[in-house]
């Protein structure tokens, strides 16, 4: 076997204060009492990390809506039949809330027998009933609406939960017939999700169907620090050649709980026998010593004499799989940690799928959805009593010269960076970005380090009960629209999780050597927020901008000082935001100007140097720099606009012969027009 070494990408270290775990008087978690204070709100969008109680919080909103609100009934939509068991009955007045959620058998379409078209009927049932809550699928639902219309919804509450698989797109049904009944605005709706992007960069809603939404924010961060037992998490990718089966030892250890996603068939990573490469990964445990007979888990008798229990999920025989799939249900599964030690699956096992044990969520081949890796990276990060270290480890085929798909192969590569600086701004705390000006204070909630705040210096200050940052930077431009505030506010991950997906962005920054950092920072990412947010003024969209691209370059300032530490000194839970201090105390002036100086992929390409062997790597610089970038219309145009603004600040043009050279980049931006401008001129002339 090659020997590799798995470098995390991501190493996040939390405090375990347990705040995320306690109730209040009415049985509510922090996220759930949160939500429950925004239950009067008409539209209403929770955006909370898997484990973190947002089926319990729609409960509660659910019967305040149904006792106190007028709302005649109540729809819950799941993507697939799995997840609704997770309104299953609770008796909640028990722990202290009003009432109990209960849904009458029938009601539960997902426990049903038969397909979606087949159940649109039971909603009609329903909504002529006396009774008041219904869960039945996404499908099921479109369905329903396709053969009796928007308005007999009318009055109800429909709430959608992983709400991601919405898109803006026309072609997404659901998206379509939820924008259909806010234009009515004759229904409330509730949405759920623990990632508010999509891995095809598609909007969830329309900007004007997203203001209508009050949104509910818990961090991954408040989720994680907030635990008993889980105190890190890593994220990695590991590159390995010749078949994964083979190497997979050098990332699994089969003392840690964990889920296996084999590669999907149509993959590159795959052998094209999945059942063969299950039988592999068994034959690499250890010797198989038959099946369980309750169970069907599979008994592999390790070198030490340990017996491994391995629930595959990927066998074509249905009979066979279905026993694996109700044994993983049963209470013994959540209740005894040594149940099960190994779960194999391909399709299965990820959105909704609770295994509170799992300790390693082992991915094998690039998935095309971010969205489905945050998925997936939710199975390993929940809490459970002995439970201190979690991980995802990604592992992906070193591209080779001698295939013939090896731009596939660095695609794949590209776009596993593109996870990993995803997840890690998922991860980390919220900033909060203010203009430094002499009127500044300190905020109250936030320490601002052993030397505290300093009219006349950087300030970082921190809040570790909500996990926040309040940082403030010169020059920073402020959101004046209500829209762009609320971007400010809440969506700067969804503008990075389009930069960091934007390929021509992610390959200059990582081998172009000639890049100039203010080409991604300013016009790159400049041209991502005006086509995410045409309708807003440009001073809006500036603003957000800048927010965007301080929240990713302070994150990745803050790895890198974090990296370079030694293990002692990343050891405590508050590494990262030591990191994030550190950087804006040891410059002069924590000014925007600076933050549009940085590279933000130059620590991922050093973790990616690390973590690949250097022929691969020369390989993938070769492929990204053979493609030739010239300079379009439209960054010529994003450029001269950057001009008009540097005259404004310093009372001339940028100089072709300037020794800045982004100021020679701007420059070469009005030439570029001017050359155009003449160019048609002479044409116009013939």
């Amino acid at each position: 076997m090659t020997e590799h070494k798995s470098i995390p990408s991501v190493s996040v270290k939390y405090a375990c204060n347990g705040s995320s775990k306690k109730s209040n008087e009415l049985g509510m978690r922090v996220m759930q009492e949160r939500a429950y204070e925004k239950r009067g709100e008409q539209y209403l969008l929770i955006k909370s990390p898997p484990a973190s109680g947002k089926s319990r919080a729609l409960m509660f909103i659910t019967l305040d809506k149904l006792h106190n609100q007028n709302v005649n009934k109540a729809i819950i939509i799941v993507p697939e039949k799995s997840i609704g068991s997770s309104f299953n009955n609770e008796p909640l007045s028990k722990y202290g809330f009003y009432w109990d959620w209960e849904v009458a058998p029938k009601w539960n379409l997902c426990n049903a027998p038969g397909e979606d078209g087949g159940k649109v009927n039971s909603v009609k049932a329903f909504l002529e009933s006396d009774d008041q809550i219904l869960v039945c699928t996404h499908a099921t639902f479109r369905f329903a609406v396709d053969k009796f219309g928007i308005p007999t919804f009318d009055n109800c509450l429909i709430a959608v939960d992983e709400f991601h698989h919405v898109s803006a797109n026309p072609d997404n049904k659901l998206g379509a017939h939820l924008g259909q009944l806010i234009a009515r605005d004759k229904v409330h709706l509730v949405a759920m999700t623990g990632s508010y992007f999509r891995g095809d960069a598609e909007a969830v809603l329309s900007p004007q169907d997203e203001a209508n939404f009050d949104t509910v924010t818990y961090t991954y961060y408040e989720q994680l620090n907030g635990y008993d037992y889980l105190k890190t998490l890593d994220i990695g990718y590991y590159f390995y050649s010749g078949s994964y089966a083979d190497d997979i030892l050098n990332v699994l250890d089969s003392n840690e709980k964990t889920i296996i996603h084999i590669p999907n068939v149509n993959s590159r990573e795959s052998t094209k026998d999945k059942i063969k490469e299950v039988e592999h990964i068994i034959e690499e445990l250890g010797e198989w010593r038959g099946t369980d007979p309750t169970t069907g888990f599979h008994l592999v008798e390790a070198a030490n004499g340990k017996i491994i229990k391995i629930a595959d999920l990927v066998d074509d025989d249905a009979t066979k799989r279905d026993k694996v799939s109700a044994a993983l249900k049963v209470p013994e599964a959540k209740n005894n940690r040594d149940y099960v030690d190994i779960i194999i699956a391909l399709g299965m096992a990820k959105e909704g799928f609770d295994w509170i044990w799992c300790e390693h969520a082992l991915t094998v081949g690039y998935r095309s959805s971010l969205t489905e890796i945050i998925q997936i990276i939710g199975r390993a990060t929940r809490d459970a009593e002995g439970k201190t270290h979690a991980r995802f480890t990604n592992l992906i085929a070193e591209p080779d010269a001698s295939e013939e798909a090896v731009t596939d192969a660095v695609n794949d590569t590209l776009k596993a960076i593109a996870a990993s600086l995803l997840m890690e701004q998922v991860l980390a705390p919220k900033f909060n970005f203010t203009p430094k000006n002499s009127q500044n204070a300190p905020v109250e909630g936030f320490d601002y380090g052993e030397k505290g705040y300093d009219p006349n210096g950087n300030n970082v200050g921190f809040n570790e009960s909500t996990g926040q940052f309040q940082i403030e930077i010169k020059g920073l431009a402020e959101p004046k629209s209500k829209d762009a505030q609320r971007i400010c506010q809440e969506d700067l991950n969804e503008v990075i999780t389009a930069f960091v997906q934007d390929k021509t962005a992610l390959e200059r920054g990582l081998f172009d050597e000639e890049m100039i950092p203010e080409e991604l920072t300013q016009v790159r990412m400049g041209k991502i927020v005006k086509e995410k947010y045409p309708e807003l003024e440009d001073e809006d969209q500036e603003a957000i901008r800048q927010h965007a691209i301080a929240a990713l370059n302070l994150t990745q300032k803050a790895k890198e000082i974090v990296n370079q530490g030694n293990s002692t000194e990343r050891g405590g839970s508050t590494a990262f935001v030591d990191g994030v201090r550190k950087f804006a105390m040891d410059v002069t002036d924590l000014d925007i100007d600076l933050i549009d100086h940085i590279n933000p992929f130059s620590e991922a390409y050093a973790i990616l140097a690390k973590s690949m062997t250097e022929d691969s790597l020369k390989q993938v610089a070769a492929v990204i720099s053979a493609k030739k970038v010239t300079l379009s219309e439209e960054e010529a145009r994003e450029l001269a606009m950057r001009a008009i603004k540097f005259k404004n600040e310093r009372g001339r043009l940028p100089e072709l012969t300037a020794a800045d050279p982004w100021e020679k980049r701007m420059a070469e931006g009005i030439a570029f027009l001017a050359r155009k401008v003449a160019e048609e001129g002479g044409r116009e002339k013939e």
